[in-house]
């Protein structure tokens, strides 16, 4: 091992210590202090509920844990987005599990809960998974009300999502393990069963207080919705436990029940290691992305040893395709290649850039993907498409719009893992998150934004600096630095990993070591949905 490889494995290590760290923050919520306070109430924390509730040492998948990531600061944060949520295994079955967190804000729904939820409801409705709710929230955070109620994408249409995936099929299950307030209360009543704790669970349109003002009426809140009165009165909850414990012993027997229903049928076989140790996977990305590598040298350790074949070796290097296998499952993968490389005409291709040949070439891959039926796997480091005379006469936009169309017409399930560079249209190219991936993880490597920072900041510079001068107004050298220097700091913030978990542009930042793992329970989760449609392409260009 040289010494750029030593640097390279101890970036990334620092980059993923970093987010373990960050993470380890997050994990605690509210705070101590609002933990005590859970347990004072024999109530138990949203990860301990999950964690109970979950197979043991079985594989769980958590989602959205960087959702909030630094936002809300005015208000407090927002950590984990107010929601611990993920895909895991209940008495053997795969499934969705969404529990708010209580000691955030009363387990309150700021806008990115909102989103947070949506997504996940998202998943169990393209996976047709089970979904679990773990009900415990005060309903909308009030101060930002306007930012969660009344749109499309807002509160609201986490109902619509309840009545759309009962239509579907798709098992839902609510245990109301304390609040469930206002239009809250909808969510556990349009789920197939409703639990409810005693002495803590209630649910109810308005609360005592707002009973009282409204209507005059003196009540206390477990005789108004409590787990008694919605069991024995209302006959709108379906069991009582006295315990959070024997509420989630009950999901487990509901859900050891489930029949089984036709799957996609992907194909896998007996799984084998990959060809290189997986740690390896640490020492290939440098510090910034600032150096080249070899795209296929991560492939190498991620996939089933000997099982990659490359498609089109030899035509279009600056992209890879080809199919193999990742813990025993057959996918296809498109890769941007890193490397400096000479294209068929013995010219020098830029790594990381998408050209002609190479778009033309993952179209006709991922078209090939479609009529074999086989799931997509995409591994972007793309610093966009090639610009300049000779492309643009080449036709560089028809071939990009060939691979885009391509990509958003593909019917079967698309993964996405972003390593490093994720630029302008290569994004989208490369199934970015607009291209409905089932799910998209990044690496703390990644970089997520419309160009690079050092041209943003310059592009953004000049103009910033002809606006002043057509104001009459002097720039100094000095301030021209400062000001790049500004522009750079913030696209450095805005490009980041972080930026784009806490905004649920990935599904999450995960630890390279975990890519395998990763894709794998994301096919296993997209196999449970055997509905494609047929793959048919737009028009376009030839």
């Amino acid at each position: 091992m040289n010494e750029a490889t030593n640097k390279q494995e101890d970036w990334m290590k620092a980059a993923v210590q970093v987010m373990q760290q960050r993470f380890e923050i997050i994990k605690l919520g509210g705070g101590k202090k609002s933990i005590d306070k859970q347990r004072e109430k024999n109530k138990l924390t949203a990860r301990e509920r999950i964690e109970y509730l979950l197979d043991k040492d079985a594989v769980f998948t958590e989602i959205g844990s960087f959702a909030g990531f630094d936002m809300y600061e005015e208000q407090g944060g927002c950590p984990c987005g107010g929601t611990v949520a993920g895909i895991g295994y209940i008495s053997g079955r795969q499934c969705v599990v969404v529990a708010n967190d209580q000691t955030v804000k009363a387990g309150a729904w700021f806008p990115i809960t909102g989103k947070k939820n949506l997504r996940m409801q998202e998943i169990a409705m393209e996976n047709k998974l089970p979904i679990i709710y773990l009900v415990d929230s005060a309903g909308v955070f009030l101060p930002m009300q306007n930012e969660i109620f009344p749109d499309k994408e807002h509160f609201g249409r986490v109902f619509r999502n309840n009545a759309r995936m009962s239509a579907m099929g798709i098992t839902q299950i609510a245990a109301v393990m304390g609040a469930c307030v206002a239009g809250g209360a909808y969510l556990p009543i349009m789920s197939d069963e409703t639990l409810m704790v005693e002495g803590n669970g209630s649910i109810f349109l308005a609360g005592s207080y707002l009973v009282k003002a409204a209507i005059g009426e003196d009540i206390d809140n477990d005789t108004l919705g409590g787990a008694v009165t919605h069991t024995e009165i209302s006959g709108i909850a379906d069991y009582k436990f006295k315990t959070e414990r024997d509420c989630l012993d009950h999901i487990k027997k509901i859900m050891s029940k489930l029949g089984e229903k036709p799957k996609a049928g992907f194909d896998r076989i007996a799984s084998t290691h990959p060809k290189r140790k997986a740690e390896e996977i640490y020492k290939i990305i440098s510090a910034g992305n600032a150096k080249t590598y070899d795209m296929v040298e991560l492939i190498e350790c991620v996939v089933d040893a000997n099982s990659f074949d490359e498609f089109k070796k030899d035509y279009g290097k600056t992209i890879i395709c080809g199919y193999a296998r990742v813990d025993g499952w057959a996918v296809g993968i498109v890769a941007n290649q890193r490397l400096v490389i000479k294209n068929k005409k013995g010219e020098m291709q830029l790594g990381g850039v998408i050209y002609n040949d190479s778009a033309d070439k993952a179209a006709r891959f991922i078209m090939n993907c479609n009529q074999k039926k086989i799931p997509l796997l995409f591994l972007q480091d793309v610093t966009g498409f090639m610009v300049g005379s000779r492309s643009e006469h080449s036709g560089i936009i028809k071939d990009g719009a060939k691979l885009v169309n391509a990509v958003a017409n593909s019917v079967v399930p698309k993964i996405t893992i972003i390593v490093g560079n994720s630029y302008g249209a290569g994004n989208y190219a490369m199934c970015g998150k607009a291209y409905d991936p089932r799910f998209i993880y990044a690496w703390p490597s990644a970089r997520i934004a419309v160009m690079g920072g050092d041209q943003a900041a310059k592009t953004m510079l000049q103009i910033q600096v002809a606006t002043m001068k057509a104001k009459g107004k002097t720039v100094s050298a000095e301030e021209e630095k400062k000001l790049l220097d500004d522009l750079k700091a913030k696209y450095e913030i805005e490009t980041s990993a972080y930026y784009a978990a806490a905004r649920l542009w990935v599904d999450d930042i995960i630890d390279p070591f975990a890519t395998r793992q990763v894709i794998s329970e994301g096919i296993n989760a997209a196999n449970h949905n055997p509905d494609m449609d047929d793959f048919k392409t737009g028009v376009f260009q030839v």
